[in-house]
């Protein structure tokens, strides 16, 4: 344990190791690569785990259960990548509830020693999770936003988060130099026509790792409350089916995508379904639900990082 990591999340590690190892199976070098560690460490983490009482005969660990909804939402939706935190419980925040799980989970991506790009949507549960990353040199990686950073008064938008995460990581970034939402369709097409947008437009759609938040549709999601959607317009697209949002994608209940007014104005790039490399969802809550559901049947996701009740009603 390094000085600056705390004793919780070492027996959470320990716990994690533990299950895989003994409940699940792999191997060391199977779960050294699953953590993002060396194999040395997973033999001492195994130890720890079972030293710590953390594994009589079955898991002692608040954990358990989470790793058993991981399990479970690997077999039936086919997740590649998925952490499932324990949950609050009722009045919690679940940005903070699954900020850790996701930090630990992008950790594991960047401690490959090849050149990763790493690219990042918006939002509460992203900004939570990078604030949970400890700093750190990787200069061989690079950030980069798959959504427009320009608010409708000019200033950054809120819960843009590529340049945190390059301050944490002291790596480079390249921001979506363009307004979330244009005025107009022809608008939005003069500002992807410039070279630097279509260079950063480029990278982020063939990034090796994607993050994204996940919103819900309806009077709470993020783009209605922050004021890029109108009221009127968000009723509009729940009457045409819509159900979630992925960096300003709006999707059906089957994980389609459907056209909108709102598509041909958004700034960025959208997630294609079915992409085979890591596309990771940070979502958790009763309201996101469905958006998350929808975009796990759509392919639109083939990652996730949720909380525990949010996993259980996945499951139902």
């Amino acid at each position: 344990m390094t000085p600056a990591e705390p004793e919780s999340s070492v027996l959470d590690v320990a716990a994690r190791a533990g299950w895989l190892y003994y409940v699940g199976g792999l191997t060391q070098d199977q779960i050294a690569a699953e953590l993002g560690v060396s194999r040395q460490r997973v033999q001492r983490l195994v130890s720890r785990a079972m030293t710590g009482g953390l594994i009589p005969v079955r898991l002692e660990h608040k954990i358990a259960a989470c790793l058993t909804a991981e399990a479970a939402l690997r077999a039936r939706v086919g997740l590649g990548h998925v952490r499932v935190a324990p949950s609050l419980g009722p009045g919690g925040d679940a940005a903070m509830a699954t900020a850790a799980a996701a930090a630990q989970m992008f950790e594991t991506f960047l401690s490959r020693e090849a050149p990763q790009v790493f690219a990042f949507g918006t939002g509460r549960s992203l900004a939570a999770m990078v604030a949970e990353l400890p700093a750190q040199r990787t200069e061989r990686h690079r950030i980069v936003s798959l959504i427009g950073n320009i608010a409708p008064d000019g200033s950054a938008t809120f819960y843009d988060v590529v340049q945190r995460v390059a301050d944490r990581l002291h790596a480079a970034y390249y921001p979506m130099p363009v307004p979330l939402i244009s005025e107009t369709p022809a608008e939005r097409e003069l500002f992807h026509r410039l070279p630097p947008v279509q260079a950063v437009a480029r990278m982020a759609a063939t990034a090796d790792v994607t993050f994204v938040g996940v919103g819900q549709m309806g009077r709470e999601a993020p783009m209605h409350k922050d004021g890029f959607v109108t009221r009127d317009q968000m009723d509009a697209m729940q009457a045409n089916g819509a159900v979630g949002e992925i960096v300003g994608g709006v999707y059906d209940a089957e994980g389609r995508y459907i056209d909108t007014p709102l598509n041909g104005c958004m700034g960025g790039v959208r997630i294609e379904t079915g992409r085979s490399l890591p596309v990771i969802g940070v979502a958790a809550g009763e309201g996101k639900l469905a958006a998350i559901r929808a975009a796990l049947q759509g392919r639109i996701l083939n990652g996730l990082v949720t909380d525990e009740s949010t996993a259980a009603a996945l499951l139902a």
